[in-house]
C-alpha cells in the first residue's frame, strides 16, 4: 500500500513488515495490545494508514475564504481528509528506514509495489551486513518474492493493524479538546488536552483521559504535519488489573509534502513504559526516520521490487 500513513505502523511503529513503519508491531504480543493505545496512535498518524490524496482546489479555497472554523472543527476537516480512500492517482516510493528499537539501529531499503511491499534488511547499528547476513536476506526477498500466499499473509496482517490504527485516529476530534496555539507561514499549531465529556468506547480509548499534547496542521491542505503528545498520569485498565501506562510516555510523529498532494511519514518516536497484567513489563523505545524517497514505476511487480533490492544493498551499506 502507498501513502503516508498507508499501512505498509502502524504501527510500522511495526506497524509496523509494514510499510508505514517497518516491523513495528512484529515485538508485541496480542495480550499486550489493549495496553498500547499510544503506540497504535502514533503509528497511524505514522504509519501505515493514511492515504495521499492531494486537495482539489476547491477545496483549498473554501478553507482559506470561509468563516474561521473552531479548533476542533479543523482537527475533524484534517482526521477526514488523512483517511479519505486512495484514488491510485500517485505514484509508489523506495525509500531508507532507520529505526532505533531497545537501543538497536537498524537500516533497511523499502519498495511499495501494488502487491505489498519488501524490505531490505542493510545494517545493524551502522555496520553493513557480512556475506552470510547478505545471502540470507536475497533467499528471504527472492522467497516472499514467488510465493504470494505467503505476501498476501503479511500484507492482512498490516491491514488488520491499519484498521485498529484507524478506528483510534478517528477518536481525536471526540476525545480531545482544542485550542489555537499559534502558527508557522501555512502550519497552524494546535494544542490538546482530554476532553472531559468523552466517553471512552474502549478500554485502549481511556488514553485519551491522560494525554496532552500539540499538533501542526497545514492550513489550506488540511493535512497533518506533526503530531506529539506525552502521559500526564498514569492510565489504569480495569482498574490497574489489566495492567497500566506509566506517567511521562510521550510519542512525535511527523510526516511532509514529498511531492505536490504526495504526503509521507518522515519520523516517529515512542517512549512509553507500564505492565500487562500485573507482572508482564512493557518497555517501548523507538525512534524511526524515513528518507532518500524516490518514485518507482506503478506496475513495478514483487519479482522486479526484489531485483531492485538486490542491486541496491552494496550501494545502500556503504552511504
Amino acid at each position: 500500500m502507498t501513502g503516508t500513513l498507508n499501512p505498509a505502523f502502524a504501527c510500522e511503529l511495526q506497524p509496523p513488515a509494514s510499510d508505514t513503519f517497518i516491523e513495528r508491531y512484529e515485538h508485541m504480543g496480542r495480550k499486550a495490545e489493549e495496553a498500547m493505545s499510544l503506540r497504535f496512535l502514533a503509528g497511524c498518524t505514522l504509519a501505515g494508514l493514511i492515504a495521499l490524496l492531494p486537495i482539489t482546489a476547491a477545496f483549498s479555497q473554501s478553507a482559506s475564504a470561509g468563516p474561521p472554523v473552531s479548533p476542533n472543527d479543523l482537527v475533524r476537516a484534517v482526521v477526514a481528509n488523512e483517511l479519505k480512500p486512495q484514488d491510485g492517482s500517485h505514484g509508489r516510493w523506495m525509500y531508507r528506514v532507520e529505526r532505533e528499537e531497545q537501543g538497536k539501529k537498524k537500516t533497511k531499503e523499502v519498495i511499495q509495489t501494488g502487491h505489498g511491499s519488501l524490505d531490505r534488511l542493510v545494517a545493524v547499528d551502522g555496520q553493513p551486513l557480512n556475506v552470510k547476513e547478505q545471502q540470507d536476506e536475497r533467499e528471504r526477498i527472492a522467497s516472499l518474492a514467488r510465493n504470494p500466499v505467503e505476501q498476501q499473509r503479511v500484507e492482512q496482517t498490516k491491514k488488520k493493524d491499519a484498521e485498529q490504527c484507524k478506528a483510534f485516529f478517528k477518536l481525536l476530534p471526540d476525545a480531545l479538546t482544542f485550542i489555537y496555539a499559534g502558527r508557522d507561514g501555512d502550519l497552524i499549531k494546535l494544542s490538546y488536552r482530554p476532553n472531559p465529556s468523552f466517553q471512552p468506547p474502549s478500554r485502549e480509548a481511556r488514553v485519551f483521559h491522560e494525554m496532552e499534547g500539540e499538533m501542526w496542521v497545514h492550513e489550506t491542505q488540511r493535512r497533518l504535519v506533526r503530531i506529539q503528545g506525552q502521559l500526564v498520569g498514569d492510565v489504569k485498565f480495569a482498574g490497574g488489573l489489566l495492567g497500566h501506562l506509566e506517567k511521562g510516555g510521550h510519542f512525535n510523529v511527523e510526516q511532509r509534502e514529498l511531492l505536490p498532494g504526495q504526503w509521507d511519514l518522515t519520523f516517529m518516536e515512542v517512549d512509553m513504559k507500564g505492565k500487562v497484567l500485573f507482572f508482564k513489563t512493557i518497555a517501548v523505545k523507538e525512534k524511526e526516520y524515513r528518507s532518500d524517497f524516490r518514485t518507482v514505476p506503478d506496475g513495478l511487480t514483487l519479482a522486479e521490487a526484489a531485483d531492485m533490492l538486490t542491486k541496491q544493498v552494496v550501494v545502500a551499506a556503504n552511504r
